[in-house]
């Protein structure tokens, strides 16, 4: 609905939900307001029940960023969370999201652009890297965007 899909169902099924953000080609429908200078979408489905009844609960899509300071590690916990916004009138907590102990979790998700047909390009290596590069390679017969 918000983006233009072209690589194969059973593709995002792979992928999503998971630490993946699919980078497409966004679609007229999406609001202009959001990545006003792109004609690109990130598109994340997390493996999280709250996150995803909360998605289902709101009518149009959700614009959220990540729950850290660009380049630094993001966050897994309430608490972690609530030092580096204590502004915030609210914080749900929903348990840890991740194993606190692997720095890995700590990545964010990986971000691959699917937007030219064929290829993939990794924008963020994040913490489903390899998995993600084996699917995209292996199963699919993607190349990187580079070759």
């Amino acid at each position: 609905r918000y983006c233009h899909v072209n690589v194969p169902d059973e593709l995002l099924r792979d992928l999503l939900p998971g630490p993946v953000t699919l980078v497409l080609e966004r679609s007229e429908e999406l609001n202009k307001d959001l990545n006003p200078f792109t004609s690109l979408v990130g598109v994340r489905i997390p493996d999280h029940p709250f996150m995803r009844d909360l998605a289902r609960a709101c009518p149009g899509p959700l614009a959220l960023t990540s729950a850290n300071i660009s380049s630094q590690g993001s966050t897994l916990t309430v608490q972690e969370f609530q030092d580096l916004w204590p502004q915030l009138s609210l914080v749900i907590d929903g348990g840890p999201i991740g194993d606190i102990q692997s720095p890995e979790c700590r990545l964010g998700s990986t971000v691959v652009d699917l937007s030219v047909s064929g290829k993939f390009s990794i924008i963020r290596p994040g913490c489903a890297l390899t998995s993600t590069v084996e699917i995209l390679k292996k199963k699919y017969g993607l190349v990187p965007e580079s070759s």
